[in-house]
């Protein structure tokens, strides 16, 4: 009889289970026109970084990590869209009272940091009034959608990266590595109370207060004129991603404008937008496009901009980028009379399209792994490459096993 231990999230589990991610999988050679399927395009709603993590994790509940969005709407599985019957997806990055099976006497983010949210037209955007539970005296709801993770909206930081107050309705905020490196499952610094709230940080938290495990990254763009030459975020960089399944989020901000002064709040955060990269394309001059989703909704798959040119809004420029790889999670593991395993995970399933020739092509696959012991443990792979979310596999000869699943390269 195996002993009975508890993987990372407490979960009892027959055997100890590991997860690991291995190194991502390089840009495909040749490939010119690439894009990642099945992207959500969401409408906006309580602010662009809001709608543009709503397309991200709303693209990984359909890929591999089901029970991100845990909602009525559309059977309980994030919809391509937020249109009509399928509006009630956007509590998952901005949740209210009374709206997609939330009770109505139970406040949420529109309702203790917008001023007024009445309807899609009418809402107090760019408001730097004090958040509303403050002026009403009640206790700020626990976060529970993205955006409270991320900050947005909440108008009680200050000093945010050295760079402005905020955030006033709407915005958020990032703290970028001014050398061009990247920062990596960063935590802002605490002022007076907890650590401050920013986008990257909020969608680590977030992903954690759902049981999983992630990586985000942020860097500034190698084009910022801020950054030296040679250090930032490339178009290599991009495509090695969006090669590997993983959508970007984008990061727009004018490189100089740190703070705007608006009624009520001299700091106040800069003209920002954030969007979400999913492919690229070089033509035949080898110039270098981004594909993204626009954060506003309805903008279908041919939406692009040049790498280093003028991107979707001409009047501001992209500052950086910010990755985000879920890490695959050991959901069960059942030990079997003739001396196996059966282990099921969850983890990225992500699939490119090569539209110059038409192929597409799964790119997230797993091993699984074991060691004998975690004193200086020697893990060998027990199976050859796999899409498979599940695999049974020989036991322990002896009374102690460690499992865990890696995600690999594809195989040639």
């Amino acid at each position: 009889m195996q002993k009975i231990f508890f993987n990372a999230f407490g979960r009892k589990l027959s055997v100890s289970l590991l997860m690991a991610s291995c190194a991502m999988v390089p840009a495909a050679s040749g490939a010119q026109n690439v894009m990642i399927t099945g992207v959500p395009d969401y409408s906006w709603y309580a602010g662009c970084f809001c709608t543009a993590s709503g397309n991200l994790i709303g693209y990984w509940d359909r890929h591999g990590l089901p029970n991100f969005y845990t909602g009525p709407t559309a059977g309980g599985i994030a919809p391509l869209d937020s249109n009509g019957a399928n509006g009630g997806i956007r509590s998952l990055w901005a949740s209210k009272a009374g709206v997609d099976g939330r009770p109505a006497d139970k406040f949420g983010h529109i309702d203790d940091y917008w001023l007024s949210y009445n309807d899609d037209y009418s809402f107090s955007y760019e408001s730097t009034i004090p958040d509303p539970y403050i002026t009403a005296g009640r206790q700020e709801h626990t976060p529970d959608c993205i955006g409270d993770f991320m900050g947005v909206s909440q108008n009680k930081w200050t000093n945010l990266n050295g760079e402005c107050d905020g955030n006033i309705d709407a915005f958020a905020v990032i703290f970028w590595d001014a050398s061009g490196a990247k920062r990596t499952n960063y935590v802002p610094p605490a002022v007076s109370g907890p650590p401050i709230r920013d986008v990257p940080s909020g969608l680590r938290a977030w992903t954690q207060y759902k049981g999983r495990d992630c990586e985000v990254v942020s860097q500034l763009a190698d084009f910022n004129p801020h950054v030296p030459s040679g250090t930032g975020f490339s178009f290599q960089d991009m495509k090695a991603e969006i090669d590997a399944g993983y959508p970007v989020v984008i990061c727009m901000q004018n490189p100089d404008e740190f703070f705007r002064n608006l009624p009520g709040m001299s700091r106040a955060n800069p003209e920002i937008h954030g969007m979400l990269a999913y492919g690229y394309y070089v033509d035949d001059e080898g110039n270098n496009r981004v594909r993204y989703k626009t954060s506003w909704g309805g903008s279908g798959d041919y939406t692009m901009s040049l790498w280093n040119g003028d991107w979707w809004q001409a009047n501001i420029s992209v500052r950086g980028f910010i990755t985000y790889h879920p890490s695959p999670q050991i959901t069960s593991a059942t030990l079997g009379s003739d001396k196996t395993i059966k282990i099921k995970w969850d983890g990225p399933a992500a699939e490119v399209l090569d539209m110059t020739s038409g192929e597409a092509a799964s790119v997230s696959w797993y091993v699984v792994e074991r060691s004998d012991t975690l004193n200086d443990p020697k893990f060998s792979a027990l199976t050859e490459a796999s899409i498979d979310h599940e695999a049974t596999v020989p036991a322990s000869p002896g009374d102690t096993a460690f499992f865990r699943v890696r995600l690999v390269k594809p195989p040639l």
